[in-house]
């Protein structure tokens, strides 16, 4: 009975997200608290029940249930625990499932932590979110049942796809699915502020910290997704612009435009119609990306379900979504005014200049990414549009972008001396150059154009953000310690600086590695070996080792360099007990500087290997630059100042 209980609280969380769509909102509209409270308490309850059915799936998972159509498409007795708890998210019913719960989570976080809120916004926010708890549910029950069963039951189960029983794939998309659904917050404070009718930047104050949770999320998601196809996919790349991945990246290039315009729009109460609008564009691209995830549109190995009739569903309701809120956002537009005056040089020129380039990196990458699929709509020859024209329109938008990444921070409000603001970072621009120029050539002996500007680049980021935490306390009087000085100063501005300084790590190990990686392939007998970047890779020989749902045959690899043993590794080639997938296990040592990765071929006679050896400068900087930034995210949204509360006008019991 443990799936049929998990599909009553399906359906029992679909009533009371109903509820939740409805009542709080009439109850804002015509002033009556209790109306309004239910909000709260149905927000709770939904999240309730949707817990219960995940558990009641994680349950029939775990127990190996068979009877369950989604258990046996996705498990079997010899999988590993903790990937028959990760296979709960590991297709399309249960990932929705988990995205379903995670956006309940949300409301049930929003019900929880913002008391302080007034009634009637919290009321507003908690019925936008229901009405998208409707959408999705609705979308799990009809087409998507996790719980659907199977008679007569099957003696065994299909197994986990390989590719996902890995470490990253238990928590990557958990937190992908966060941030995803996360921006589901900001987006709802727009609407209700919509709806109200109250644009002052009041609403702005208490998104703010929902944007930044979001935002980390959808950063530590991304990195984590970065990191399993290095590790997993044997390729030794981080990034390859797979749809998939675009359609992650461009949430996350939307977001990263509206938690700027949310500071703008609080501190200086403009930029309002951009705010509102991002709001809504970075909630429309997560639905975008579950389309082109779930819709089969795609082929990819991120793509989860095939089938058009969900792809058409969730098409729908992303346009209802899209054309209710463009349409609500037009009829209020008269209302978004401002009195606040800015010069062109300004912080909030930067903060604009900023904006504009994410949402054009943005679009750049979406049209890449939709093109063939019109090409092939309307019956053309369908175009592989791949790294080179991404790499050629995205990379020239950063450059601009990082450069305002030093400006922005150290330049004042409404009005700047162009003349000031140059003289305060000319030492700095002065350094980020020699460094740009100096270290590539001090580290590898050589250096180009393209790395030596993406280097200073980096440089001019860390220094600057460096230079800023400085600058934070520069007029302090003399009877404020150091200390003391530092502590007034609101959380939000460490988080942006540390953000940024993370940005700046993250392109040094971007850089470097584009430019120094140095790689062969090629077979191997036992005893020979691969010279790559000064390190002698020596295959000492190949043999069989079983593992709990796999047999593989495991390389024993012996790395020195100059004839001093460094480390040996041992990558393996994996064929899995049910689907016999041939799986490439790779391994890696790990430095701070640089990684050495190894990836197991295909034999070519019996004491003969193929072996591809990846040597990968700085790119573990990669994922330590994206933790940096989520932590400067959540260092930023736990301001005290967000927790502040506005008064309200008297309700009616």
């Amino acid at each position: 009975m443990i799936p049929e209980i998990g599909h009553f609280a399906l359906v029992m969380a679909l009533c009371l997200a109903i509820a939740q769509s409805s009542i709080p909102l009439i109850g804002a509209s015509t002033n009556n608290a209790n109306w309004m409270a239910v909000g709260r308490s149905t927000a709770i309850g939904q999240f309730l029940f949707l817990l219960l059915a995940f558990v009641c799936l994680a349950y029939s998972f775990v127990v190996n249930d068979f009877s369950v159509l989604y258990v046996a498409n996705n498990s079997n007795t010899a999988l590993p625990i903790q990937y028959r708890i990760s296979a709960v998210w590991g297709a399309h019913e249960g990932s929705l499932l988990l995205w379903v719960l995670a956006l309940s989570g949300w409301s049930f976080a929003v019900a929880i932590f913002s008391r302080s809120l007034p009634q009637d916004l919290l009321a507003r926010v908690l019925s936008v979110m229901g009405m998208i708890s409707i959408g999705f549910i609705l979308f799990t029950l009809a087409t998507s049942n996790p719980f659907d069963r199977l008679f007569p039951a099957a003696l065994q189960g299909r197994d986990l796809n390989p590719l996902l029983q890995d470490p990253g794939l238990v928590i990557h998309p958990p937190m992908l699915y966060m941030g995803y659904v996360g921006f589901s917050v900001a987006f709802a404070f727009a609407i209700a502020a919509l709806i109200s009718g109250e644009l002052d930047s009041a609403w702005v104050r208490w998104s703010r910290p929902w944007a930044n949770l979001a935002w980390v999320f959808l950063t530590i998601g991304i990195a984590l997704g970065s990191w399993w196809a290095y590790h997993e996919l044997g390729w030794g790349g981080w990034w390859f612009w797979d749809p998939v991945e675009n359609a992650s990246f461009m949430p996350w290039l939307a977001g990263t435009a509206l938690i700027h315009s949310l500071a703008v729009t609080e501190k200086r109460s403009t930029f309002k119609s951009w705010t509102i609008l991002l709001s809504i564009i970075v909630f429309s691209l997560s639905l975008l990306g579950t389309f082109l995830v779930r819709s089969g549109v795609l082929v990819s190995v991120h793509s989860f379900a095939s089938d058009p009739a969900r792809g058409v569903y969730i098409l729908g309701f992303l346009a209802v979504v899209v054309g209710s809120s463009l349409t609500l956002y037009a009829w209020r537009a008269m209302r978004f005014s401002s009195t606040s005056q800015y010069e062109i040089v300004s912080k909030e020129t930067m903060l604009l200049v900023n904006n504009v380039l994410l949402i054009v990196a943005m679009l750049t990458i979406l049209i890449g990414t939709l093109y063939p699929l019109f090409e092939d709509a309307l019956g053309m020859p369908k175009s592989s549009v791949g790294a080179p024209y991404f790499e050629a329109v995205f990379v020239p938008l950063m450059l601009p972008l990082v450069f305002m990444m030093a400006l922005g921070p150290v330049a004042k409000w409404r009005r700047e001396k162009l003349g000031e603001l140059l003289n305060r970072l000319k030492v700095l621009a002065a350094l980020a150059i020699v460094v740009g120029v100096v270290l590539p050539l001090a580290i590898y002996g050589n250096n180009t154009v393209m790395t030596a500007v993406g280097i200073a680049a980096a440089a001019w980021v860390i220094l600057s953000s460096i230079f800023a935490v400085v600058r934070l306390t520069h007029k302090r009087d003399a009877k404020t310690s150091l200390l003391k000085a530092y502590a007034k100063v609101p959380k939000a501005m460490y988080g942006m600086l540390l953000a940024h300084f993370g940005m700046g790590i993250f392109i040094i190990g971007v850089v470097f590695t584009s430019a120094f990686s140095e790689q062969a392939e090629q077979a191997v007998k036992v005893g020979e070996k691969i010279s790559v970047a000064g390190y002698d890779f020596i295959l000492e020989g190949v043999g069989p080792v079983k593992g709990p749902n796999y047999d593989a045959m495991r390389g024993s690899i012996r790395v020195e360099k100059e004839q001093q043993l460094l480390i040996t590794l041992l990558p393996e080639k994996r064929i899995y007990s049910v689907q016999r997938n041939a799986m490439t296990e790779a391994s890696i040592y790990t430095g701070v500087f640089a990684d050495l990765y190894v990836a197991l071929g295909e034999p070519v006679t019996r004491n003969e290997w193929g072996l591809r050896v990846y040597y990968r400068p700085f790119i573990q900087w990669i994922w330590v630059g994206c933790l940096l930034m989520a932590l400067g995210g959540i260092v930023g949204a736990l301001d005290r100042r967000y927790r502040a509360q506005r008064k309200t006008k008297p309700v009616n019991a």
